[in-house]
């Protein structure tokens, strides 16, 4: 389920490097396969088993998409894995996920389609003991023009 690279892809200094990079984009990660078996375990384990993400041949019949598709929140399940693949941030004690702004899934995923995540830090603020960063994330299926999905993120970080 993971990408190909194990090392983040960047490497940012403090809090005085996220500020450098308020409005610029921080990467894009590998392509990552989402298998029609990623989708059946996601279904487990959240209780979803609607027969669009998981009856394959009921979606080739009566799909407009001709196949299933990955469940939205899934694909918001992966943000984890591909920032730990992008970017890491040193001299922080503490990085939170402290939710999300907003979350749009603006078109489907077959399975079997490759996805990746490009990242841009849209926002920098103080907080109590730390910095609140906007992430303005775009989740990209190879082969098309349109996002699968757009997602705000806010994570904290603490000195």
């Amino acid at each position: 389920m993971s990408t190909s690279n194990t090392i983040p892809q960047r490497t940012i200094e403090g809090i005085d490097g996220l500020q450098a990079l308020v409005g610029q984009e921080i990467g894009v990660s590998d392509w990552m396969e989402i298998s029609q078996d990623l989708i059946n375990r996601f279904a487990d384990a959240t209780g979803d088993h609607q027969w669009i993400h998981i009856d394959v041949e009921r979606a080739q019949r009566e799909s407009p998409f001709g196949t299933t598709i990955a469940h939205g929140y899934l694909l918001l399940s992966l943000v984890p894995l591909f920032n730990e693949e992008l970017f890491t941030v040193e001299g922080v004690k503490l990085v939170v996920n402290y939710g999300l702004n907003k979350v749009r899934f603006v078109s489907p995923v077959p399975a079997g389609s490759q996805l990746r995540m490009r990242s841009r830090l849209a926002e920098l603020t103080e907080v109590p003991g730390g910095h609140q960063a906007i992430l303005a994330l775009t989740l990209e299926r190879e082969g098309e023009e349109k996002p699968a999905c757009v997602v705000e993120q806010l994570v904290r970080f603490y000195v």
